[in-house]
């Protein structure tokens, strides 16, 4: 990130706090109601009106503000250009990388590994391929249905 875009960003932080702080302060319009009661609105700091125009005020200026400087940082994010322009970039990179790295078949590690036989225990005593497997139990259903075929 460059020093331009960091001094935005702190300063578009700032003003995010800055307008949440405003906003917290500032009377909601039910608030208004007991003023005409005698609620002391006019012993305030900011005088008679009381502080709604001043927070408005304020409130307004800093929205556009942070408006503007949402604008410029998005602005500042576009015209930084450290990766290729385009995918076509990238996909010649990759190819670049992995025409430039040589696999020698010869020196990659082979392990000495006994060969497998079926019936020898390397398995676990499977039974080869050529063996027929009887395959599942018939259900007592099934059972039936082949007793009542075989008797007809």
């Amino acid at each position: 990130m460059d020093r331009m875009q960091q001094l935005v960003l702190m300063g578009h932080t700032l003003i995010a706090i800055l307008i949440i702080v405003l906003v917290l302060l500032q009377r909601g319009k039910g608030a208004d109601a007991g003023a005409g009661f005698g609620a002391g609105a006019s012993g305030t700091v900011f005088g008679a009106r009381g502080s709604s125009s001043f927070f408005s005020r304020a409130t307004g200026i800093l929205a556009a503000a942070f408006f503007i400087s949402s604008l410029t940082l998005a602005y500042l994010s576009s015209q930084r250009t450290t990766g290729p322009a385009s995918l076509l970039d990238t996909a010649s990179a990759v190819e670049q990388e992995a025409e430039a790295v040589p696999v020698d078949e010869e020196e990659l590690p082979m392990p000495d590994l006994p060969p497998l036989r079926p019936g020898d225990g390397s398995l676990g005593d499977l039974p080869s391929l050529d063996e027929a497997s009887p395959g599942p139990e018939p259900s007592a259903e099934e059972q039936r249905v082949e007793e009542n075929d075989q008797a007809e």
